[in-house]
């Protein structure tokens, strides 16, 4: 087994300063009010703010969207230091997709970028509203004026076939890959029952509401003022996610139907629809010394994988063990787990596959059936919360992962660096 890399395997290392995010909103919640280049630019300036740089030596913003339309088309990521209040037009930035990777994404071609020393200071992050620009809207909208699907022939010929046939189970239409027969899938593939789903939706619920009380998400948190779409707007700021359900439990789940004919799973087990922004503060070795800055901790490794679009979800399974493997570890050796709760068989998968059945390190503050899934800005905001949890327990490696549409997945490992530690 390789051995984990060090300062200067790749050139430079790269190191996160810090890590920020929004409170998720519900769909047309506390932040529908919001356009979603300002809400970005919100928690790009709460980061700058805090960790004390200069926005000028900021060499690009990369951002994650998933629904590129209307509010967020036309590189939103530009948008957003247009938006700033603390960075200058002179910054640039581009938006990209990997789905519901696309944040964890931003994060990682920052990392790739600084690692070669082609730059030096990068933010990363992403945004998504969900209330704004719904979900799918940039299909939809673009099938009605008779724009077309986004899948191909070939894509229809490859994989047409055995579409059908799963999808007919389910009552599902074969006509694009459907992210909810995926999900039943793999909770067949991995033999995990209704009651599991159940079982670890109302888990999520409930560690996030206790974690919400002791305060654990306030570090992590950039406070902003409430701006509904509709309806009375409080006159106060947003700094607890919205989609809290303490009171979710097995025999209110119990009474749910599923989502799909003969499915295992309700809207329960699934994330909820959100509006959201995150920002991480990126750079080498070079800019700390040169700027001063103090990390809070290092990419280890990154893995990417491309699996069955049919299936879809099963992913995080070959992204996370070729993250450890590039990372020279072991499972064993991996503090805290997030695996993004797209469905509850995502993260079950993932603990049955490669934690044994274990779920005492995984998602322990809840995840997005609780705290909701802003598709493009997901990756950064677990981020946020899998450094934060890292400090607080003086833990040494996290690792984040996640589910894609069209089947593939992000894998990353992050070492936590002592506060006063010298490089």
């Amino acid at each position: 087994m390789a051995s984990t890399p060090k300062p200067g395997d790749y050139g430079f290392n790269a190191y996160i300063v810090d890590a920020m995010r929004t409170a998720g909103g519900k769909k047309n919640g506390r932040l529908s009010g919001w356009h979603p280049a300002d809400l970005g630019a919100q928690v790009v300036d709460s980061l700058v703010e805090r960790t004390g740089i200069d926005g000028a030596i900021v060499e690009d913003v990369i951002f994650g969207c998933v629904t590129q339309s209307g509010a967020q088309a036309e590189n939103i990521a530009r948008n957003v230091v247009l938006c700033s209040q603390k960075l200058p037009e002179t910054v640039p930035g581009y938006t990209l997709d990997r789905q519901c990777g696309s944040a964890q994404q931003a994060i990682a071609s920052a990392a790739q970028a600084v690692m070669s020393g082609t730059q030096d200071v990068i933010i990363a992050g992403g945004v998504e509203s969900m209330s704004v620009v719904p979900m799918d809207s940039n299909v939809t909208d673009a099938v009605h004026f008779g724009h077309g699907y986004p899948n191909g022939q070939i894509i229809i010929d490859k994989y047409g076939e055995e579409t059908v046939k799963q999808y007919k189970r389910f009552g599902a239409d074969p006509q694009k890959f459907d992210q909810f027969v995926g999900a039943e899938l793999l909770a067949e593939k991995y033999n995990i029952t209704r009651t599991e789903c159940e079982a670890f939706a109302a888990r999520s619920h409930a560690l996030a509401d206790a974690a919400t009380k002791a305060g654990k998400f306030t570090a992590e948190i950039a406070p902003v003022p409430c701006k509904k779409m509709k309806g009375e707007t409080p006159q106060e700021l947003h700094k607890v996610d919205e989609g809290l359900r303490p009171q979710t439990n097995m025999e209110s789940l119990a009474k749910l139907k599923p989502i799909l004919e003969n499915g295992r799973m309700s809207a329960a087990c699934a994330s909820q629809l959100c509006d959201g922004a995150a920002a991480v503060l990126i750079c080498n070795d070079r800019a700390l010394e040169r700027f001063k800055l103090q990390p809070i901790a290092r990419v280890v490794s990154i893995g990417l994988a491309g699996t069955d679009p049919v299936t879809m979800l099963e992913g995080p399974i070959p992204a996370t063990k070729m993250a450890l493997s590039k990372a020279g570890l072991d499972v064993k050796n991996i503090d805290l787990v997030e695996v993004n709760e797209a469905f509850s068989s995502v993260p079950l998968s993932v603990a049955k596959a490669i934690l044994g059945g274990d779920l005492t390190k995984l998602n322990v503050n809840g995840g997005a059936i609780a705290r909701g899934h802003p598709m493009g800005a997901t990756g950064a905001m677990l981020t946020a919360s899998l450094l934060n949890e890292l400090e607080r327990r003086g833990a040494r490696y996290g690792l984040l992962t996640m589910c894609e549409y069209g089947g593939t997945a992000n894998a990353t490992i992050y070492e936590r660096l002592p506060k006063q530690s010298k490089l």
